[in-house]
């Protein structure tokens, strides 16, 4: 049998730079902002991760693909909604007994274009100098002139409202009506699955609402309290959400915000948000809880932040958290409102474990 040779692709950032390698996935092309990943594990988790939408996921761990893919159980929503994926060494087998398929099986199965065979670390020293940027992959056109063209045609993430797209488009139910305690309205900018799981294990009867459903139909559910989801693109292009938000914690009853929805509880307060450097995504992120003294090891993946100085002159508002890494706003809370929020994943899928006691802190609000 004729061994078949790997199709060449290519990596074409917006500022010219070009890595050549291998092929993975579909044969095609994709661009999207660029951006890497540090976790040592857990990649299917984070290609399903709606605030992974119209990005290349770069992942900085040596080996992809080498356990496979399980369906449900790994997947944080219905579909793989990154852009594209760079990786260095990419595995089409997998040792993983429960596997229902490889990582490439996957990637065809969802039409994802990526390239394997390229020097990640350069790649992340170049996100990390430059800052985030588009970029493109194609295993099809071999012409840079022609690549940039297209890239050229991709939106940047800045000033883009990407929620809406992502989210569920009719309210769905999680939970158990007859035995949970607490009513809870989340608002859907692009919900992980295991945020709900946390919250429906611990009490929680959850009414999953689209990004753009208006205040008086939530508030038509009688809900106990409010939960601000995650999700892709710039929250300051969200001024429904903001919106939504600011009369949310108006109604002095609990919220609790991840991610984008801690960006969207500042905006909501009057506190603005910037768009980072090369943002943080990966599995190790050291965070202060200020309350407790205590550090805590974060998963976390955005790539806009709170500003850190409105925080500070603003009466009603207090840092909670802090990033240890750089000293970004990891945390906030109403000082007037029980309504708080954490710019990363206490769900931790992927990543350690160290806060979910936050969603017990978001329960115990309801019996204040």
């Amino acid at each position: 049998m004729k061994k078949t040779e790997p199709t060449p692709a290519i990596l074409l950032f917006e500022d010219g730079v070009v890595f050549k390698g291998l092929a993975l996935g579909k044969i095609g092309t994709t661009g999207g902002e660029i951006c890497f990943n540090t976790g040592m594990t857990g990649y299917q988790e984070i290609y399903t991760d709606p605030s992974y939408f119209g990005q290349i996921v770069v992942n900085t761990n040596a080996h992809i693909g080498n356990y496979g893919v399980q369906l449900e159980s790994e997947e944080e929503s219905a579909s793989i909604k990154i852009s594209g994926m760079v990786c260095n060494s990419f595995s089409t087998i997998y040792s993983r007994h429960t596997a229902d398929f490889s990582l490439q099986e996957y990637f065809e199965r969802a039409n994802v274009v990526g390239i394997s065979g390229v020097d990640t670390r350069q790649i992340v020293r170049h996100v990390r100098q430059k800052g985030v940027m588009n970029a493109i992959i194609s295993s099809e056109i071999t012409d840079e002139a022609l690549l940039m063209a297209r890239l050229k045609e991709v939106p940047n993430m800045d000033g883009l409202e990407l929620s809406s797209v992502v989210c569920t488009k009719e309210p769905y139910f999680v939970g158990d009506p007859a035995t949970s305690r607490h009513r809870v309205a989340v608002m859907d900018y692009g919900i992980k699955k295991s945020i709900l799981q946390n919250l429906t294990e611990r009490g929680c009867y959850c009414k999953v609402f689209p990004a753009k459903t208006p205040f008086e139909e939530v508030m038509a559910w009688n809900p106990d309290g409010f939960f601000i989801s995650n999700g892709p693109g710039d929250p300051a292009a969200m001024p429904y959400a903001v919106e939504a938000v600011g009369r949310f914690v108006a109604t002095g009853k609990p919220l609790f915000g991840i991610c984008l929805g801690h960006q969207l509880l500042a905006l909501a307060s009057g506190i603005s948000t910037y768009k980072m450097h090369h943002g943080h995504r990966g599995l190790n992120h050291p965070v202060k809880n200020f309350r407790t003294g205590l550090c805590e090891i974060t998963s976390q993946n955005h790539g806009f932040a709170v500003d850190p100085d409105q925080i500070a002159q603003h009466p009603d508002v207090e840092v909670t958290h802090i990033n240890l890494n750089d000293k970004t706003i990891e945390g906030i809370r109403r000082r007037d409102r029980p309504a708080f929020s954490v710019q990363y994943h206490p769900e931790a899928s992927p990543g350690p474990h160290d806060s979910r006691y936050l969603f017990e802190d978001f329960v115990g609000l309801f019996s204040n």
